[in-house]
């Protein structure tokens, strides 16, 4: 299989937009149709079942984003190798590292289902959920695990796919589970066309009808398009641990995955913070995030364009478009994500008025809201920054950095701010913290990253 933007074509630097849009744009789709299905399931809790069961929902997102946040620095490290070997064209080295990264995802999955049947009701506990709302929220949070295996490999399957240049077919994924979960979400609230009333479950067995539809339809397709990454023979017999390329992706994609598992516990600190303030005050987090997903999303993703771009030219063995590639990105940043702040900010009232339904909790959501939202800008340069550095394997300096920002800055903000300025105080620690990591990023890549000899890893 050919890909138009593998790194045997990779543009000069006066096309480079024009591929750089060509993958994002896929990828930016795919990633807001996934914000669409969590706002879906927000809108239907909240307008169907009331704010209480937004509160239950809501409560369980940091723990899922755990998890999820381990796998996406997995990928990411995988990515990177799949990258590499994809500019040098060494298919059999896509597949071996696909293979045993498919497996580890597989593996971590299982135990987070078994974990979350097992600790899910002392997790939500310790979490200070709201007594109002513990008892929806543990049931919800034993089923929203027991999902998570699927749910892992279907994400890792994307990201495998984006390594290689493709991102078309893991929108086209995006688009069948999504509109599966739009649909399934209602119905099973309410027990329409003869389908069970599952009350506050229902987001939680949508999420898995859709997963697995999703799913089956991308390996049907990647099978019947011959695709590099189709579970053929030669996959099936990679899907295996593998431990030199297992060492190689965790050397790489541990880092990442600790910065977001650090990033998680961090929401997991501020969640327990807001639950002080009452179930109204869980509520409005859930729909700020939902809200916030919008931006953050589309500003992930360009740093993961960046990134992906960035392995396929090192692959290649063209290493000076690294500069232009990530020019390319911090433009692409202000324009993108920048015109969704804008939107944000201007329809914050509007938007948010889909989740909460009582005045004074929206009242309070939007103010919060706008406090933080300017921030992703800020989020989205330094992630940028980042994935070009990842790109060619460092990533311990950068992750120390975004580990240092969160644990020693923003934290301890949130917490002594909140003291000050009540509810808001938490969320002015957000900008504070992403601005650091800014500052710091720049300086490394700068000072002492652009110095350094760029080599092949694989």
């Amino acid at each position: 299989m050919s890909l138009p933007n593998s790194a045997a074509t990779l543009p000069v630097p006066r096309a480079l937009w024009r591929t750089y849009l060509a993958f994002l744009g896929p990828m930016v789709v795919a990633n807001i149709l996934q914000a669409l299905a969590s706002t879906f399931n927000g809108i239907y809790v909240g307008q169907m079942l009331g704010t209480r069961a937004l509160a239950a929902v809501s409560g369980m997102f940091p723990i899922v984003f755990f998890f999820v946040s381990l796998l996406i620095g997995i990928g990411a490290g995988a990515s990177v190798l799949i990258g590499q070997a994809w500019g040098a064209r060494d298919l059999e080295k896509v597949k071996t590292v696909a293979g045993s990264t498919l497996f580890l995802c597989a593996l971590i999955g299982t135990a987070a289902a078994i974990l979350g049947g097992l600790f899910a009701s002392h997790a939500l506990v310790a979490l200070e959920t709201p007594a109002d709302v513990l008892q929806d929220a543990e049931a919800y949070a034993r089923l929203v695990m027991l999902a998570l295996p699927l749910l892992l490999v279907f994400v890792s399957s994307t990201q495998l796919l984006r390594g290689v240049g493709d991102s078309l077919n893991p929108l086209l994924a995006s688009l069948l589970s999504t509109g599966a979960g739009m649909l399934f979400t209602p119905a099973l609230i309410r027990g329409w066309v003869g389908l069970p009333q599952l009350g506050i479950l229902a987001p939680a067995v949508a999420g898995i009808i859709a997963n697995a539809l999703a799913l089956g339809f991308l390996i049907l397709r990647l099978r019947r398009n011959r695709h590099a990454l189709a579970p053929d023979l030669a996959l099936w017999r990679a899907l295996r641990p593998n431990m030199l390329v297992l060492v190689r992706v965790l050397r790489i994609g541990l880092p990442t995955g600790v910065q977001m598992v650090v990033i998680s516990l961090a929401e997991l600190a501020i969640l327990s913070l807001v639950n002080r303030y009452g179930s109204g005050a869980t509520a409005a987090y859930g729909a700020v995030n939902q809200v916030v997903n919008y931006v953050l999303f589309p500003a992930m993703s360009i740093a993961i364009a960046a990134s992906i771009l960035g392995s396929h030219a090192i692959g290649a063995g063209r290493v000076e478009q690294l500069s232009v590639i990530l020019r390319t990105g911090l433009l692409l940043n202000v324009v993108i994500v920048g015109s969704l702040v804008g939107l944000g900010y201007w329809f914050s009232r509007q938007i948010l008025g889909l989740f909460i339904t009582q005045t004074p909790t929206l009242l309070v959501a939007e103010d919060l809201l706008h406090v933080m939202l300017w921030s992703m800008v800020l989020f989205g340069f330094q992630s940028i920054v980042g994935g070009i550095m990842r790109a060619s394997g460092t990533v311990l300096v950068p992750v120390a950095i975004s580990v240092a920002s969160i644990t020693l800055v923003e934290l301890p903000c949130a917490y002594a701010l909140s003291a000050h300025y009540g509810l808001k105080g938490v969320w002015i620690a957000y900008p504070i913290a992403f601005g650091t990591m800014l500052v710091l990023q720049i300086s490394f890549y700068f000072g002492v990253w652009r110095h350094r000899k760029i080599e092949r890893l694989t």
